[in-house]
């Protein structure tokens, strides 16, 4: 139904980010693919996927066209819904998701939370046939230590992490790397967790 949102950036997360358009804030779901393609950008376009369920209707927005077209590949198979797509959209890039997928590389897939042995099967054999046929294609800068930290934590709650162990893997994390940007730090913790 909807193509497209272009409009200013009134909040952003790494998990959404709401767009003033015309007046009107529109919460659209990201990756954090997006989140950091968006980065300190003022106006962004964003390509959109419209979820309409019964009691909710959910916008998930992509940078790209590509990234969204490998979000709807994901939602097509069976046990994938759109937070485990994004989830796997936030872990790895597209291009990333595509090579797992043609390489019938389980153990990468199966390293993001939500998917398991089954359920990466299941991507693999229903994907691997389609995932060549789509299009092909294919950081924002690093503000205080301390606000990377909080905005890292944020969005590993937001994901669904518990606070402790996401505590313990980011300390960890910024020990031993102090330049990571906000979307490496939670890359990073994502693979750990």
């Amino acid at each position: 139904m909807y193509e497209f949102i272009k409009g200013f950036v009134a909040e952003l997360t790494p998990t959404y980010v709401v767009i003033d358009t015309g007046g009107i804030g529109y919460a659209v779901h990201i990756s954090l693919q997006t989140y950091g393609h968006i980065g300190q950008t003022q106006q962004v376009q964003l390509w959109l996927h419209h979820i309409v369920r019964e009691d909710a209707e959910q916008l998930y927005g992509f940078f790209d066209k590509e990234e969204r077209e490998v979000f709807r590949l994901l939602v097509s198979v069976s046990g994938v819904g759109p937070n485990t797509a994004r989830m796997v959209l936030s872990s790895l890039s597209s291009t990333e998701v595509r090579h797992a997928i043609q390489h019938d590389d389980l153990q990468r897939l199966q390293g993001i939370k939500g998917i398991g042995m089954k359920t990466a099967q299941r991507i693999v054999v229903d994907l691997k046939d389609r995932i060549g046929k789509t299009l092909l294609s294919s950081t924002a800068g690093a503000p205080l230590p301390k606000a990377i930290h909080e905005e890292a934590m944020a969005a590993l709650i937001m994901l669904g992490f518990a606070k402790v162990p996401a505590e313990k893997v980011i300390r960890s994390l910024i020990r031993e790397n102090t330049l990571y940007t906000a979307e490496q730090l939670i890359k990073a913790a994502l693979k750990r967790l």
